[in-house]
This record gives structure tokens, C-alpha cells and sequence, in this order.
């Protein structure tokens, strides 16, 4: 039969209550009396009763996370972070993968199964400006993504107009002056392709380079197959450039491949920029330049700001917007600007 409270008081030679303030993490208990409880709790395997907890605290100890695709390097990594964050600070994490499908969002944030956890951080993919009212729900919520601004909800994310900026100078000031671009979306403004692109726009303009439709690849999905297809469709039309902006780095990483099937060098021939700083873009041949947007920041700081909403029970307070900072995280695929403060 499973372990008891009573057993673990009995084996510790404490109270009942004693054992739940230590469960608890009660703050004023003598650390030899906590030490002989957590020893008595490991000997005999004592696993808390989670369901009664909740109904007496009303919390669960649980949040949810919900991304497109955890097959994505990126959104694995993300997942992987904010699990990290959340066990530091005693939480579990349940992961519902959405497919990146709007009606599947939509249904997420009105699923009953949230019911069984303290909040959710939701990374939107498949939603649209237009769904911003959907974010007005009745518990704590904290958003990722670039899919959806001005919410109802604190909104967690990265500097994407800024950072491809930065990737595009950097590029330019190692003296490309023809930089292909793969992975825009057709007509988006507002979501990541359509604000790393207005950066790559931005940086062109400053520098007085004219922007090139002719260079600019147009794909859906950001996999290593779509970044691939892409450059060999603008190799094939025959258009002339000197360095790639992937505006991911599983794009950035199939592109140089299929430069490397053409015959081009890199970086000689052609400079390859990612963005994401993915563990993989360390290790590929050559290894990849790309702009490092704060992940591991965007976990904790999403997971703490929701834990604070939980801790207050403040779902419905002012929403707040915080950003990470960026950094350009130079390989060897894009050799560094030629005059040191280009940048």
C-alpha cells in the first residue's frame, strides 16, 4: 500500500502537521526536524496527494505551456527553458503542441483541460491580430510570439525588428552589397517574417541600398527543406548575390547547403546570416552567424511573470510588454564588419 502522511510522522517522529509544513515548505521549522522528515519522506517513497492540495490551496503547482510544433528546434529549446524555469521554481510544466492551427488555438484557450493547471503561457502561430480579443480570458496568461500586439495579457517577446536590422548591417558592413533574404511570408506585416523582413528593409535604407524583389525568397513553413527549396529557386533563376539573411537559423542551415550543392563557398562567395541561435548552428560546417534573440530570457521572464500573476491572483491586471535584448553571435559562416563600429 502507498506511503501515508501518518506513516512519514510516525518514521520521522514528528506531527501530522509538522510533515505538511514541511510539504508545504513551510518557512519556520527547525532544519534538523525538516532534514528528518525529507529523509523519512525519501525512505518511504511518500508521494503528496497533489488533488487534495489543490482543493484546499485552489492551485495546482502546474502551468501549461502551448507551442506550434515541438519537432521545431526552436520551439523545443523554448520548451526546454521555460521546463527549466519552471522547476527552479517548484512548478510543473504540461506541454500541449497546437500544430501552429488557428482553430486549434482558439479551442486551446477555451479547452477545460487548463482547469488543471495555474496559468498558461501560449506562443501564438496560427492566430492574427484580429484574434486579439480571444486573449481575454479568466485566467492568468502570458504571451509569446509576434503574431498578436496590444493584448489584453502580458506579452513576452523579441526584438525582431532591431535584431534583423542589426543581422542586415552586419552583413553590410562586411561589404555585401547584395543580400538575399529566404523565408519571407507573402503580404505579412505583423508576425516574424514580416518584422524581420521590415528590419532587412530598414537596414538596406540606411545604407542606401536599393531593396530587390528579385532576391527576396517567399516560402510558408521555416524548415530546413523549405530554407533549402527556397535557394535553389533563386539559384535557378540566376539572380546575383553576395550574402543570405535565413530568418531562421533551420532556414539559414538548409539554404548554405544547397549553396554548397552549387559550388559556392562560404562564406567566400556568399555570407550566410541565421537568426535564433539554435545549439545546432555551433556545430554545422561552416558554423552559422546568427543573431542570438534572448531565448533563454524570453522562458524565465515568461514563466516568472506568470507565476507572479498566479502568486497575486491578478489575471485581469494592466498587461504589460516586455522585450529581450539581442546579440549578434559571430561564426563562420559571415566574417565580422570591416571597420570595427559599423554597428
Amino acid at each position: 500500500m502507498a506511503s501515508t502522511l501518518h506513516d512519514v510522522a510516525k518514521l520521522a517522529g514528528v506531527s501530522i502537521k509538522t510533515v505538511s509544513n514541511v510539504i508545504h515548505d513551510y518557512p519556520h521549522i527547525r532544519p534538523a526536524t525538516r532534514e528528518r522528515v525529507e529523509q523519512a519522506i525519501a525512505e518511504l517513497g511518500y508521494i503528496p496527494n497533489l488533488t487534495a492540495r489543490s482543493l484546499r490551496s485552489g492551485r495546482t503547482g502546474a502551468i501549461a505551456l502551448a507551442v506550434p510544433d515541438l519537432g521545431l528546434s526552436y520551439f523545443a529549446e523554448l520548451a526546454a527553458s521555460v521546463i527549466e524555469a519552471a522547476e527552479e521554481a517548484g512548478v510543473v510544466v504540461l506541454v500541449e503542441q497546437t500544430g501552429g492551427d488557428r482553430d486549434r488555438e482558439l479551442d486551446l484557450l477555451r479547452s477545460p483541460r487548463l482547469k488543471m493547471t495555474d496559468g498558461l503561457i501560449f506562443s501564438a502561430l496560427g492566430m492574427g491580430q484580429e484574434d486579439v480579443e480571444a486573449l481575454d480570458v479568466p485566467y492568468p496568461l502570458v504571451l509569446l510570439g509576434e503574431r498578436i500586439f496590444g493584448g489584453p495579457c502580458d506579452h513576452v517577446t523579441m526584438r525582431n525588428v532591431e535584431a534583423a536590422r542589426a543581422a542586415t548591417e552586419y552583413l553590410i558592413g562586411s561589404g555585401r552589397q547584395r543580400i538575399a533574404v529566404i523565408g519571407a511570408h507573402e503580404g505579412e506585416v505583423i508576425g516574424s517574417a514580416g518584422l524581420r523582413l521590415s528590419g532587412y528593409r530598414q537596414a538596406l535604407e540606411v545604407h542606401s541600398l536599393p531593396f530587390d524583389e528579385s532576391i527576396i525568397g517567399y516560402t510558408t513553413l521555416w524548415h530546413r527543406a523549405n530554407g533549402a527549396t527556397c535557394m535553389r529557386e533563386l539559384l535557378d533563376r540566376g539572380v546575383e548575390f553576395d550574402a543570405v539573411f535565413g530568418l531562421n537559423d533551420t532556414l539559414a542551415l538548409g539554404a548554405m547547403r544547397a549553396l554548397q550543392e552549387s559550388g559556392r563557398r562560404v562564406p567566400d562567395d556568399v555570407a550566410v546570416v541565421g537568426y535564433d541561435d539554435l545549439d545546432e548552428a555551433q556545430y554545422s560546417i561552416p558554423s552559422l552567424t546568427t543573431v542570438d534573440p534572448g531565448q533563454p530570457w524570453i522562458a524565465r521572464t515568461a514563466v516568472q511573470t506568470l507565476l507572479d500573476r498566479i502568486e497575486r491572483g491578478d489575471a485581469a491586471g494592466p498587461a504589460r510588454q516586455l522585450l529581450a535584448e539581442f546579440s549578434i553571435i559571430e561564426r563562420e559562416s559571415a566574417p565580422p564588419p570591416i571597420r570595427s563600429g559599423t554597428l
